[in-house]
């Protein structure tokens, strides 16, 4: 079986003492691609150096809105230069959070609309951040739909079934990652068992969220495997039928075809 990790944060400090063993496991495991997440500048710059270091590593390019209010006047021109780069599939992650009190609510949308445009304009899949804005990440998604079809992912989707449902009417993928597996979650369990299946991606968050068994330890891209044998359980299915689903998924998404076949 073959797994994407389409979501995690190789270049954070958890990993520096052993980055290369840590990608050689999930490699051993079976992990064919990992994605690492872009969310400053100098985040940017450090996935795009483990893309190019590592053959299964990808990167993303983006600001995350809880860290725009401390973007430098010329950060947003060079991420737009580094999405050029050969092994950038993706922009983010981006979108709206206020969970937390970094980055002023319209400072945020602004970006969030930044990345939704570039999104379009180079044809390159957007990376959604979403934390207590559902009903505002969801009118800001509509408001660029209206314009052009959307091409990208809700990532660490733990939200609710209308928004499920609206992002999958405008033709967004939606990714699970280890709070899927947590005791608590029987709800996102029920919504995760509704998801199409071919619009369905997986993702570890690396470092964070780790599922279970391995809950409040540090995640790493080998346990993505874990959070789709919970997906597989819930879903009535085999391991062999979401590995070859979400990995087909992931290949279009952030079109890998070229480089994994």
């Amino acid at each position: 079986m073959e797994w994407i990790d389409t979501h995690c944060h190789l270049d954070e400090d958890a990993f520096t003492q052993d980055c290369a063993e840590t990608i050689a496991r999930a490699v051993d495991a079976g992990i064919v691609a990992m994605v690492a997440i872009g969310i400053t500048l100098d985040s940017c710059r450090r996935v795009i150096e483990l893309s190019e270091r590592y053959p299964q590593v990808y990167a993303t390019v983006g600001l995350h809105p809880n860290y725009v209010s401390a973007a430098q006047p010329d950060d947003w021109k060079q991420i737009v230069e580094l999405a050029k780069s050969p092994k950038v599939v993706g922009l983010g992650e981006t979108g709206l959070d206020k969970y937390w009190d970094h980055s002023p609510l319209d400072l945020q949308a602004e970006y969030f609309d930044r990345h939704l445009e570039l999104s379009q304009q180079l044809n390159l899949p957007f990376v959604v951040h979403c934390r207590e804005a559902e009903p505002e990440t969801v009118a800001q998604l509509r408001k660029h739909s209206a314009r052009s079809p959307l091409n990208g992912v809700m990532h660490a989707f733990c939200g609710s079934a209308e928004t499920a449902a609206a992002c999958l009417e405008m033709g967004m993928y939606l990714s699970m990652g280890g709070m899927v597996t947590f005791k608590k979650n029987e709800s996102l369990r029920q919504l995760a068992a509704t998801i199409p299946l071919d619009r369905l991606l997986i993702e570890t968050d690396s470092p964070y969220l780790a599922p279970t068994p391995f809950r409040g330890k540090r995640n790493e891209p080998a346990h993505v495997r874990l959070t789709a044998a919970c997906l597989a359980e819930i879903r009535g299915v085999s391991k062999e039928e979401i590995a070859g689903a979400t990995t087909a998924n992931a290949k279009r998404l952030f079109r890998l075809n070229e480089n994994l076949g």
